[in-house]
């Protein structure tokens, strides 16, 4: 089955066709590091570490290039209440943008370029776009010309007449209309400022990612997105800057859909965003991984503590079925093939919950197996779903998560328990061969109260957290 992907340009799902055959080029927009990422931000790397996955893993050489925005408004504004440098807030939260990606197992980029590493270039384009006529300097200032460009608009699906006046405030009121948008800011008194041809100043926002996907990806690419949010104006402008320069840009767009909140998006500025540290606290990494990548990247994912805990346990089923599999048939490498049902659904836009459907009755067969002694069917079963896992990166036995199983704290607790649970067994098991089968039932109850689940099986009792 070919590969089929949703298309926001074009609102429809399209077959994906690489421009170079067997070669993938991907640009997603990154955090604009001015504050703590929360666990609405990183959906959005969630979903292109399981896009870039899945290409991998259809033989494609991917290249991805997500940057960061690392001088903005919301950056100059932190570093003016804080009374230090802006370099000082964007790298504190740099660090700890990379350090989410890194908790919830999103392997690194291609390249992650920084705004600030890329001012000549967008100098070179702001230039080009005056000369074609697409742009125009005013008192320090340039600004897009959208009327220079027919197609303004289009991405979003909206009329240029019907739009309201662009996100950027013009103090100098030197716009020719109100919506254009500004490709440089002129330096004001205090901030950072690099010179240009039209004095000292500073990029506007949406040039930056122009800018760096002509660099990395040259003139032409495959696949650019981020969350929906950015569809407009964020998106949109890049489209015209872009194509008004000379680039044909990208050929297909998608987009996340929001983490909410009492049905709001999750964000700071209405006070529920859900720091990802924080969140990782009370709950495993790998388990927020599972429940924010379960749903389709374009459905909505509603936060709550309660789904989380519901994850917790599905995901709970995976690992304890991994567990029992190795122990009855050792340890067993992915298979090279996932099973067809979850390829084609991973083939029809990423259709991940059709595609953890396939997993689930998997791991269930590989159960049944388990149950009925089958090593040779449990350890195929098993094959099978590290192989899913490892394209949803899940994989329990595969970094970073083997690290999770088999050390650190978490690793450290799970061995003290499995001590004292084993003292518990052994009275049980007294309990049992003198036929104080009351006691024995006592024993387990008291286990499985705290949280200790005991399963009688031909090779002895067996335990998981539950």
């Amino acid at each position: 089955m070919t590969l089929r992907l949703y298309d926001t340009a074009t609102r429809s799902v399209r077959d994906f066709v690489p421009l170079v055959p067997g070669k993938v080029s991907v640009y997603g927009c990154g955090l604009t590091v001015q504050g703590a990422p929360h666990v609405g931000h990183i959906r959005f790397g969630l979903v292109f570490d399981v896009l870039t996955r899945w290409l991998e893993y259809r033989g494609f050489e991917v290249t991805y290039c997500r940057n960061v925005t690392d001088i903005d408004d919301k950056i100059l504004r932190k570093a003016a209440e804080q009374g230090v440098e802006y370099w000082r807030v964007a790298s504190r939260y740099e660090r700890e943008a990379t350090a989410a990606y890194t908790l919830l197992g999103c392997r690194p980029p291609t390249v992650e370029p920084r705004a600030t590493g890329h001012i000549p270039e967008m100098i070179a384009m702001t230039a080009e776009l005056i000369e074609r006529g697409h742009a125009y300097p005013a008192n320090g200032d340039v600004y897009f010309d959208v009327r220079s460009f027919p197609e303004y608009g289009a991405l979003s699906n909206q009329k240029l007449d019907d739009m309201l006046s662009a996100d950027d405030a013009d103090p100098k009121n030197a716009k020719r209309d109100p919506r254009d948008f500004t490709l440089w800011k002129g330096a004001k008194p205090g901030e950072p400022f690099w010179e240009s041809p039209w004095g000292p100043g500073r990029p506007g926002w949406h040039l930056e990612c122009s800018a760096m996907t002509h660099k990395y990806l040259g003139q032409a690419f495959d696949i650019h997105g981020g969350g929906i949010d950015l569809i407009f104006p964020h998106h949109e402008n890049e489209i015209a800057q872009s194509k008004a320069a000379g680039d044909e840009f990208a050929r297909y767009w998608l987009h996340n859909a929001w983490v909410t909140v009492k049905d709001a998006k999750m964000g700071k500025s209405l006070g529920n965003a859900m720091n990802v540290e924080e969140v990782a606290r009370r709950h495993r990494p790998v388990v927020l991984r599972y429940y924010l990548a379960s749903p389709h990247y374009r459905s909505m994912v509603e936060y709550s503590e309660e789904a989380i805990e519901e994850a917790a346990v599905a995901y709970g089923r995976i690992e304890q079925f991994v567990t029992r599999a190795i122990e009855l048939a050792g340890l067993v490498e992915p298979s090279p093939e996932v099973p067809a049902e979850f390829a084609a659904a991973m083939d029809d836009d990423l259709g991940v919950p059709q595609a953890m459907a396939v997993l689930h009755n998997t791991v269930r067969a590989g159960n049944v197996a388990l149950a009925a002694g089958d090593k040779e069917a449990a350890a195929q079963r098993l094959a099978e779903t590290r192989a899913m896992l490892g394209v949803l990166g899940l994989d329990p036995l595969a970094e970073p998560w083997a690290d999770e199983t088999a050390g650190g704290a978490a690793a450290d607790l799970r061995e003290t328990v499995g001590k004292l649970v084993a003292v518990a067994l052994e009275q049980r098991q007294a309990a049992r061969s003198r036929k104080d089968f009351a006691a024995a039932d006592a024993i387990r109850a008291q286990l499985g109260a705290a949280g200790v689940q005991i399963e009688d099986t031909p090779a002895g009792p067996r335990w998981s957290l539950g």
